[in-house]
């Protein structure tokens, strides 16, 4: 080791300990004809201090190199600790948690699937921050009139809605109720729909056999003994006669004995079967054209099997599948069938859906049916205008229509329900309750003539003139 090789390293700014272990291997004059990768090589860490010294500085961009290799490591080692959802969901609850923001459960949930999906763990952090950005932008101002905005999204949009009836999807034979008809008929809440319909979907091997599909379609559709028979009736003998139509009966899988068991159910009345046709008669006492007319139209109208309020179902391939379109709809009673997808089915009676799922799926066929409403129109209203909407008549746990019966009609302002209908009666009713109006909402600020709790006129700022002056003088 020559110690003037030590000294001259220690002038030129290296440690006595580096300077040493320099001195160990090389001369200054043969340490200075290394290349610098060698240098690199031989020495490790303690290379840049050694280059300095010779005045052999690394560049910036080499150094910014150096730095993304080892952050590109340190990912790297990461994103093999981030394995399975739950520990991306942890890491992303932790990163979030760092960056004192907040991202909803249900945006977590699908970021997570997608980066273990994608196989993306080593940008978790850019995708989070990106979607942290997203979601920050599309939060609503601080006291912003949703309400109204909601209102002017559905409403604008529904004015140019035809008022027409439309064929369901593709399946001509059945009629539905679209539009602005119905529209007004969701938002009312109202019992029953102009035109009920169910879309079945069918589970095991009931999906993919069409005659196992058609079972359970004549398990639904309501058969009558006038779809199956002839009846006639014989007044000159006073009684009514039955004339079964085989075919139609094997197409409908109805025996003799579904028929005269649904006879049964006919009163005052004996039957009598023969060889291709059953004969009814009043009982003795009875015969009189009357009764005879009586029996006739019952026996007519008799029900031998099916589901009341089906009038039709409709067999439809799509896909794999075969799925049921019903006119008419019998929502619990069609999911008791075997064969029928409980998950999937639907109806677009709301009310059917509130009484057998209860109410948070009502408020889910709320938004569904009136988003698909408005799409099958060609019209874009965002979906959570809708569910604003959904929300407001579901909030309580029952189905309330958008109007006075409901919403509207339970405002606690007197002056804004005064306002919407029937003004006289709620005056009066309020006046003998005693009713106090604390004027907190639109319409009544608007009536009585000071600004409404919305936007600007919810902050209230006050400038004390005096004080500001004397701060302008002392400038």
């Amino acid at each position: 080791m020559s110690k003037t090789t030590v000294n001259a390293l220690i002038k030129r700014g290296l440690s006595k300990k580096l300077a040493e272990k320099v001195a160990e291997k090389y001369t200054l004059s043969a340490l200075e004809k290394l290349s610098d990768a060698k240098i690199k090589k031989e020495f490790g860490k303690d290379a840049e201090k050694i280059l300095k010294a010779l005045g052999r500085e690394v560049k910036k961009e080499e150094k910014e190199k150096e730095k993304k290799k080892k952050r590109r490591g340190k990912v790297k080692e990461k994103a093999k600790k981030i394995e399975g959802i739950d520990a991306i969901k942890e890491e992303i609850h932790r990163i979030v948690k760092e960056k004192n923001e907040y991202l909803p459960s249900a945006v977590i949930e699908e970021i997570a699937e997608k980066v273990e999906r994608e196989n993306l763990t080593d940008k978790i952090e850019a995708i989070v921050e990106r979607a942290i950005e997203e979601y920050n932008s599309h939060l609503m101002d601080p006291y912003e009139a949703c309400g109204m905005v909601a209102a002017q999204s559905i409403g604008e949009p529904g004015t140019q809605m035809t008022m027409r009836t439309f064929h369901y999807a593709g399946v001509a034979e059945i009629n539905v109720t679209l539009g602005l008809p119905r529209l007004i008929e969701i938002v009312d809440a109202r019992k029953d729909p102009s035109t009920p319909m169910m879309t079945v979907y069918l589970e095991g091997v009931y999906r993919v056999n069409k005659e196992k599909a058609k079972e359970i379609a004549n398990k639904i559709e309501v058969t009558r003994l006038i779809n199956i028979a002839e009846v006639e009736t014989d007044i000159s003998n006073m009684k009514v006669v039955v004339k079964p139509n085989v075919k139609s009966m094997q197409r409908k899988d109805i025996t003799m004995e579904d028929l005269l068991e649904a006879l049964k159910k006919v009163s005052k009345v004996q039957i009598k079967e023969k060889k291709n046709e059953i004969e009814i008669t009043p009982q003795e006492g009875n015969e009189n054209y009357r009764e005879l007319r009586r029996i006739s139209e019952e026996v007519k109208n008799i029900k031998i099997k099916g589901i009341d309020g089906i009038k039709r179902a409709i067999i439809r391939k799509e896909g794999d599948e075969y799925v049921i379109y019903t006119e008419g709809s019998n929502f619990e009673k069609v999911l008791e069938i075997e064969g029928v997808d409980k998950t999937r089915t639907i109806t677009n009676d709301i009310h059917a859906i509130y009484h057998v799922l209860g109410i948070e799926a009502a408020r889910n066929a709320i938004i569904n049916e009136a988003y698909s409403t408005l799409q099958e129109q060609g019209l874009n209203v965002d979906i959570r205008h809708i569910m604003l909407v959904a929300d407001l008549m579901t909030a309580t746990g029952v189905i309330r229509p958008i109007g006075r019966q409901g919403v509207s009609g339970e405002k606690g302002s007197v002056i804004a329900r005064a306002a919407f209908e029937i003004t006289v009666d709620h005056l009066l009713g309020a006046a003998r309750r005693g009713e106090v109006d604390e004027l907190k909402g639109v319409a009544e600020n608007v009536i009585v003539g000071q600004p409404i709790k919305l936007g600007t006129g919810s902050v209230e700022l006050a400038i004390d003139v005096k004080k500001l002056s004397k701060m302008k003088v002392k400038k």
